[in-house]
């Protein structure tokens, strides 16, 4: 009798007793169970171990990573399409964008300790891989990819709800998990403005402590200024900025109120 893949991992060189740990581990952290286990080692082999153990290009998790954010795109679509129904597109656009942003993705990798859980070379292992914010975000792509082909469009909906869509509006409001940046910058080319600028105000501190204020401009005009431990927060924050007194991305846009509760 051939005995179903779901019931157990393979033996392979890369799954070790520890491995196998890990993975149950995430398996009862996410609340689904995978019928096809070969899945869920694939969405979390990461490129390092390709040439170690023999394995091809395509047997790690890029592939997985493609499928899952297409998957992600959505299914976050559908339910702020389903949640919104007298939003307008380019509202839904700046909505799903913060929420499969890399920053969001990352967010919720680590709240189901997803870095545990990944397969490395022992090199990206000791060089703090399984913190890495690429990695995680390419690896809760992959995880969603690899859900909806072992279990369908319904699991990897349930998935999606409980690790990124249940605290939405807390993302909304978090400025960390919003791409400011990127917001501006569609902005400007909707209006067929020049790039943003970013030019940098004033420099001071030590080596250890340095804090930077930047200034964006927008056709030669100040819209706004930011402050930070380093250029590209001071960055993030001018753009923030911009953002408001443009009158972009802010909650009362998504009918919230100040509780962040729906209007």
């Amino acid at each position: 009798m051939r005995w179903p893949r779901r019931f157990f991992f393979p033996s392979t060189p890369e799954i070790t007793g520890d491995v196998r740990k890990s993975l149950r581990a995430l398996e009862k952290r996410i609340g689904y169970r995978f019928r096809d286990k070969l899945y869920m080692i694939e969405a979390l082999r990461h490129r390092s171990v390709l040439s170690k153990q023999s394995l091809d290009r395509h047997e790690s998790n890029e592939r997985l990573e493609f499928l899952g954010d297409a998957v992600l795109d959505f299914i976050v679509a559908e339910h702020f399409f389903r949640l919104f129904p007298e939003m307008v597109e380019g509202q839904l656009t700046k909505l799903r964008s913060v929420i499969v942003s890399g920053t969001s993705l990352v967010g919720a990798a680590k709240r189901i300790s997803l870095g545990d859980a990944l397969i490395l070379s022992e090199n990206e292992h000791r060089a703090g891989g399984r913190a890495r914010a690429s990695i995680l975000e390419d690896a809760f792509e992959a995880l969603v990819g690899a859900i909806y082909l072992d279990g369908g469009p319904g699991p990897a909906k349930e998935f999606i709800e409980s690790a990124l869509l249940d605290n939405w509006r807390d993302v909304v409001r978090k400025d960390e998990f919003v791409n400011y940046k990127s917001i501006v910058l569609e902005h400007a080319q909707a209006n067929s403005w020049q790039s943003p600028e970013y030019r940098l105000v004033e420099e001071t501190g030590p080596d250890h402590a340095k804090r930077f204020v930047v200034e964006l401009l927008l056709n030669g005009v100040s819209y706004g200024r930011g402050e930070g431990s380093s250029k590209k927060t001071a960055e993030q924050k001018a753009a923030s900025a911009a953002a408001a007194n443009l009158g972009l991305l802010n909650a009362d846009e998504f009918g919230l109120d100040d509780a962040g509760a729906e209007k």
